[in-house]
């Protein structure tokens, strides 16, 4: 049961994702300590982190800011009062044994965000997710299992506590959603939009967003839920996808033969493609919260909240629906370009500065793309200006360079950058479109290939394409493609090329 198949037509699976995000801030939640990632374990605590005799906590202004941002972009109404609390947990990586988390008043509820789902032999459809939840806590430690026995597994841990206070904001989404695809989609568009606020930068390699899903299956949309089970730490979309796909099938599979599906967490085993049994799940109970006693009360007032309103940019699906709308651009390209904000900003600068929307889209989605990932450089880094490139576009439109002259120049203009134009004045690049001269051409090449004329007018019609590599090879690439074929195709059906 290792293949992702598709649930039984009577069954309903319900979905919901606990996202944690890492805040980018500085230092940790309450406490000065670096968030730096990558260094050595255990050099970014204090006493504070360890939770030493004495040490009092204070939060961090930058995290309220951060986390109420993020709550106004996924359209959570913000509370004018909450607080923190105590969450019992007594895990190595823990060094309190507890954790500051929000329970029963958390700084934001009730909201929503929109998803495109484009499932596999499907149209691509629009979906919104209801959010539950956003509250702010701190991150535990990490555990390094290490060591080796044959019969035991690892035979002792290492902790780091680098990771130890971070501030996290924990995202609950509502049971809205019905298949891999969609939770996928989900966390996908969360990143999303917390890496165009910039609170985050969202990299699930470093873990600065993890998904925890909770997933259940029943008969139908009427039948009450099912036997929940949580599958912890999910780190890439497709896991996400896969581990939900997984899952559905098995608990469908031990209703259908009359085993129980029990309450419990899960991992996801990438190499064996499954998941497996961690321990059973804790209920709130367990946790035994009670507020904080050593922070009061947040307050956040209206000016405040509108403040940090008024800072949000443009986001990602208010971009896909303008590029498509008013730019006249396709589902897929305007979902390509509002990936990463950075891409979107140089798109839109390359419009802004008079380049034709579709042409620009055309190059940031392929070649210029490709160069970005294959140098691993970011949009804001690369020598190539977005009205250096209107610039070439637009030398293309007019018909002074074509599409395969650009292709030779681009190279350049991404290592170096410059001026389109001047590099095609410079070196003679720009188009051959006198018809007077492409007519001359042409007849020289049919006056050379007799036998494939003759083979053309016969009725092999597809010989047009061996006439205009030759033209192409004859001007070296510089004949204005469209005028030249009219011109062959005019030629080659005459009576008398001559």
């Amino acid at each position: 049961m290792t293949g992702a198949t598709t649930p039984s037509a009577d069954w309903e699976a319900v979905i919901g994702l606990e996202t944690h995000v890492q805040l980018g801030t500085a230092s940790k939640i309450f406490a000065p300590a670096s968030t730096a990632f990558g260094d050595d374990p255990n050099t970014h605590i204090d006493p504070i982190v360890m939770g030493l005799p004495g040490t009092l906590p204070v939060l961090n202004r930058r995290v309220l800011e951060y986390a109420v941002k993020a709550a106004l972009a996924l359209n959570l109404h913000i509370a004018r009062h909450s607080k923190f609390d105590r969450k019992q947990y007594f895990y190595p990586d823990l060094p309190k044994n507890y954790q500051i988390s929000q329970y029963d008043e958390p700084i934001a509820e009730d909201g929503w965000i929109e998803v495109e789902v484009a499932e596999k032999g499907k149209d691509t459809y629009l979906k919104r997710i209801g959010i539950e939840r956003l509250h702010m806590e701190e991150d535990a430690g990490k555990l390094v299992h290490a060591g080796s026995d044959r019969l035991a597994g690892s035979t002792h841990s290492l902790v780091d506590y680098n990771r130890a206070g971070v501030a996290l904001a924990e995202i609950v989404s509502k049971p809205d959603l019905r298949t891999g695809r969609e939770a996928a989609e989900y966390a996908a568009e969360i990143r999303r939009i917390m890496r165009y606020l910039g609170v985050s930068d969202g990299n699930m390699q470093e873990g600065s967003l993890r998904c925890d899903v909770n997933i259940s299956v029943r008969r139908g949309p009427d039948a009450p839920f099912g036997t929940k089970v949580e599958i912890k730490n999910m780190n890439s979309f497709s896991a996400i996808q896969r581990a939900c796909e997984y899952e559905i099938q098995r608990q469908i599979k031990a209703y259908e033969s009359g085993e129980p599906v029990r309450q419990e967490t899960r991992l996801w085993d990438e190499g064996k493609q499954l998941t497996k049994s961690m321990r059973s799940k804790e209920g709130s109970s367990d946790y035994r919260y009670f507020p904080e006693p050593d922070l009061g009360p947040i307050e956040v007032s209206d000016a405040q909240r509108e403040g940090w309103r008024a800072q949000l940019p443009e986001l990602p699906a208010a971009r896909r629906h303008r590029y498509a709308d008013q730019l006249g651009l396709s589902v897929y390209d305007a979902r390509v370009l509002t990936d990463e904000r950075p891409m979107a900003d140089y798109f839109e600068a390359a419009v802004a500065a008079g380049g034709d929307p579709k042409g620009v889209a055309n190059w940031i989605t392929g070649d210029i793309a490709a160069h970005v990932n294959a140098e691993r450089l970011t949009f804001a880094e690369l020598p190539l200006q977005p009205a250096q490139l209107a610039e070439m576009v637009q030398l293309i439109d007019d018909g002074v360079i074509s599409g395969k002259i650009a292709k030779e120049i681009l190279p350049e203009l991404l290592t170096a950058g410059g001026s389109p134009r001047s590099i095609v004045e410079a070196r003679g690049l720009g188009m051959i479109s006198d018809p007077a001269a492409i007519t001359a051409i042409v007849d020289e090449l049919l006056a050379a290939h007799p036998e494939e004329v003759a083979a053309f007018r016969g009725g092999k019609t597809k010989l047009q394409g061996f006439f205009v590599g030759q033209l192409m090879k004859r001007t070296g690439g510089k004949a204005d493609p469209k005028l030249s074929n009219r011109i062959l195709n005019e030629r080659l059906t005459a009576s008398d090329p001559g």
